[in-house]
């Protein structure tokens, strides 16, 4: 199948979020997002973002039964490793359903671990929610390792009414 990878840009911001809305659905989580496209639009494309993005994009003669030629992208950040030291870490990598086999997902995550090693990155890193065993067969048949399984480590996170207390805790 014919399609392009290419950087993100704030007129995709829509897409964006469409596409992140159905991501949330599918792993049933639309509960706990809180952003906006406003929030994406600032957060992404402002002078100094916190994250970066890429799109697949399908030419106009395969374009989904709605119209969209977007129908992939990945979120991602550079983060630090105390191991390692520089790390790309993957936030979200989505291809809508029907679009899935065809190795739009593979050239996702190649051009995010690209955009990191230019960067000087050793390291991919994200997250999988454990019941998605299809993800996991994924993220294995690419050469990746199960942190959780393999090292024993667990992803944590801290928000909501903890975060506020533990941010304004004196130390």
């Amino acid at each position: 199948m014919d399609f392009a990878i290419r950087a993100a840009t704030l007129e995709d911001c829509k897409d964006i979020m469409r596409m992140m809305s159905e991501l949330t659905e599918y792993e049933k989580i639309t509960d706990q997002v809180t952003i906006t496209q406003k929030d994406i639009e600032q957060d992404g494309f402002s002078q100094n973002p916190f994250f970066h993005a890429i799109i697949a994009e399908v030419p106009e003669q395969h374009k989904t039964k709605d119209g969209h030629t977007k129908i992939g992208y990945s979120v991602y950040s550079f983060t630090y490793s105390t191991w390692k030291g520089r790390d790309v870490y993957m936030v979200d990598l989505y291809v809508m359903p029907e679009f899935r086999g065809k190795g739009i997902g593979k050239a996702l995550m190649s051009k995010v671990a690209q955009l990191g090693q230019a960067a000087g990155c050793t390291n991919l890193s994200f997250t999988v929610v454990n019941w998605n065993k299809t993800a996991l067969d994924f993220y294995r048949k690419q050469g990746c390792v199960d942190l959780t399984s393999d090292l024993g480590y667990h992803c944590m996170s801290c928000n909501g009414d903890v975060f506020q207390r533990m941010a304004n805790r004196d130390c």
